[in-house]
C-alpha cells in the first residue's frame, strides 16, 4: 500500500467534524419550529420563514451525513483499514483519497464495475 500520513489523516479529519459539529451548533436556531401567529407576521413572512427553516433541514440532514462519514474514516484508522475498499478489501488509490478523505470504497466498488466476494 502506498505510503498514507495517518496521523495528518486524522488531524484532518478531526478538524473537519470539529468545524461541522461547530456548524451545527450555529445553525440550531434556524431549524427551529416557525411561529405561525399570525397577528405578527404576515402570510408571505411565513411561507418564507418555512421555506427557510425547510432548507435548514435539509442541510443539516446533509451536515449530518459528512459527520457520519468522517466518523466512519476516523474509525477506519483505528481499526487500520484506512486506505482499503470497504467493498472488497483492495487498496484505494491516494489520488481518491486526496480528494476526499472520507472515501470508503475504490472507483470499481463505487462505480459498480466490481462485485464484492
Amino acid at each position: 500500500m502506498a505510503e498514507i500520513d495517518l496521523e495528518g489523516t486524522r488531524q484532518a479529519l478531526t478538524e473537519r467534524l470539529d468545524e461541522l459539529q461547530r456548524s451545527t451548533d450555529s445553525t440550531a436556531d434556524s431549524r427551529k419550529p416557525v411561529e405561525l401567529d399570525q397577528a405578527s407576521v404576515g402570510r408571505l413572512s411565513r411561507m418564507d420563514a418555512m421555506q427557510m427553516q425547510a432548507m435548514a433541514q435539509a442541510t443539516e440532514r446533509l451536515r449530518g451525513q459528512q459527520i457520519d462519514r468522517v466518523r466512519a474514516a476516523l474509525k477506519r484508522i483505528d481499526d487500520g483499514d484506512y486506505g482499503y475498499c470497504v467493498a472488497c478489501g483492495e487498496e484505494i488509490e491516494p489520488k481518491r483519497l486526496a480528494v476526499d478523505l472520507t472515501v470508503p470504497t475504490c472507483i470499481d466498488c463505487a462505480s459498480g464495475a466490481r462485485r464484492s466476494p
